[in-house]
C-alpha cells in the first residue's frame, strides 16, 4: 500500500512500514499544502492512506468528499519513541487490507 507520513510526524516512522510504499510530506515536496488540497494530491497520486498526528484533521474535513483512509495517531507527544509502539496496530488494519475511508483513530493509551 502507498502510504503518506504527515509533516508532523517523524521520518523515521517510515522505517516501521517495510511491506509498504512510504513516502513522507517532504519527500513529495508538499509541505505546507492545507489538509483539502493535501488529501486531494493523496487521491491523485493513488496514496491508499495518511498517517497524522493532527487531531482536528478528522473533524475538519468531509470523508464523503475524501474517500481515504487516515490514521490518526493519539499520543502525548509525536516523538517516534512513543509513536513506534502505534505501528503494530497500524500494520495489522494494513495487512487486513481492506481500508474504509475516513480517520482511524490509533492511541497509545
Amino acid at each position: 500500500m502507498r502510504l503518506l507520513l504527515d509533516e508532523n510526524l517523524p521520518k523515521r516512522l517510515k522505517d516501521d512500514f517495510p511491506n509498504h510504499e512510504v513516502y513522507t510530506v517532504r519527500d513529495k515536496e508538499w509541505n505546507g499544502i492545507k489538509n483539502g488540497a493535501l488529501l486531494q494530491l493523496l487521491l491523485q497520486h493513488s496514496f491508499d492512506a495518511l498517517l497524522t498526528f493532527d487531531k482536528n484533521l478528522q473533524h475538519q474535513q468531509n470523508f464523503a468528499k475524501y474517500t481515504i483512509t487516515v490514521f490518526v495517531l493519539t499520543a502525548p507527544i509525536n516523538q517516534y519513541s512513543v509513536l513506534t509502539k502505534l505501528t503494530p496496530a497500524i500494520n495489522g488494519i494494513l495487512n487486513e487490507g481492506n481500508l474504509s475511508g475516513g480517520p482511524i483513530l490509533i492511541s497509545a493509551d
